[in-house]
């Protein structure tokens, strides 16, 4: 592993060596989306797939750096959940990880950096719309992060997979138990005595490049939309829409609700206070009259019954 890739070393370099074929982009520009001063080799051999191997003399395929990139993505986000989420058990902690790592989420990751414009592959693989393919993207990822780790250390291969998935991490945290936004969406709308969310799916575009457009219906109303390589990507972009749009209805409502006037309770406060004061003062002279008067108007009664009862006895 080398601890200090310079990036004075590498930059440009990549284009020189590249010989992508394949109609793969060159990687240079993938260099400088990653931020990281990764080897032009190394990150060649990260983009190259097991089947334009196949028709290329065999040259090192990206199936091993896969192995070791998956192992740091695991760990980094591992510890990422660990320490920001002190409060959640082992299982959640679990559950919340896989969210994060699983094919489906690294592809979308991959989608956002292009990735798969630049994964060397082999024809038959590029005809049947590989470079769109959830398991090449999720793979490819894992052997990007695989190859920055070898060249330029955990330091760096760590700030890469937080710069690319604590978005991710973000967004998976903010889900309820099934950890996926139909699911959420249902929890929600049953809370809320919403009724029961409404799908609608579109597709389009060939066998082998087929998108899907999705709606969801709550009540009545369109409330969410979504497209994706797969019905499944559109149903969940919908249903994250429309768990956004109630969750903003509801807190706009309940901050539109008036709240009490100022002081209401402190004046009701006062009079209770001040009705409690006077029962205090109005009793007390009555208490005490008769607490005076007695004892005066006994002890006469008593001596003179006693001066009585003594002077025959005299």
């Amino acid at each position: 592993m080398i601890s200090g890739c310079r990036e004075e070393d590498v930059v440009g370099v990549a284009s020189q060596s590249w010989e992508g074929g394949s109609n793969a982009r060159d990687p240079a520009g993938l260099r400088h989306a990653l931020g990281v001063p990764i080897m032009p080799k190394s990150l060649e051999r990260a983009l190259t797939h097991r089947s334009y191997a196949y028709e290329h003399d065999n040259p090192p395929t990206n199936e091993r750096l896969e192995f070791l990139g998956d192992s740091v993505l695991g760990l980094v986000v591992t510890d990422t959940l660990f320490r920001g989420y002190p409060s959640l058990p082992e299982g959640q902690l679990a559950k919340l990880r896989a969210a994060v790592v699983q094919m489906g989420a690294l592809a979308e990751v991959a989608r956002e950096l292009n990735l798969g414009a630049y994964v060397r592959l082999g024809r038959g693989e590029q005809v049947t719309g590989g470079r769109d393919k959830p398991s090449i993207l999720a793979d490819t990822l894992e052997a990007v992060i695989g190859a920055v780790y070898i060249d330029c250390g955990l330091s760096e291969a760590s700030g890469l997979v937080h710069r690319l998935f604590d978005p991710v991490i973000d967004r998976s945290a903010r889900l309820g138990a099934g950890l996926d936004w139909k699911t959420s969406l249902q929890e929600l709308t049953a809370g809320e005595l919403l009724g029961v969310p409404e799908y609608q799916v579109e597709e389009s575009g060939p066998d082998h490049q087929k998108s899907f457009r999705a709606t969801v219906r709550i009540g009545g109303r369109v409330l969410g939309s979504g497209e994706g390589r797969t019905k499944k990507a559109a149903e969940q972009q919908a249903a994250e829409m429309a768990w956004t749009t109630i969750t903003a209805e509801a807190a706009a409502a309940q901050a539109a609700q008036p709240a009490p006037p100022a002081g209401q309770v402190g004046k009701a406060g006062d009079t209770t206070s001040d009705n409690t004061d006077d029962k205090p003062e109005d009793d007390k002279p009555e208490d005490d009259k008769p607490e005076d008067d007695k004892p005066e108007d006994d002890k006469p009664e008593d001596d003179r019954g006693e001066a009585a009862g003594s002077a025959p006895e005299g």
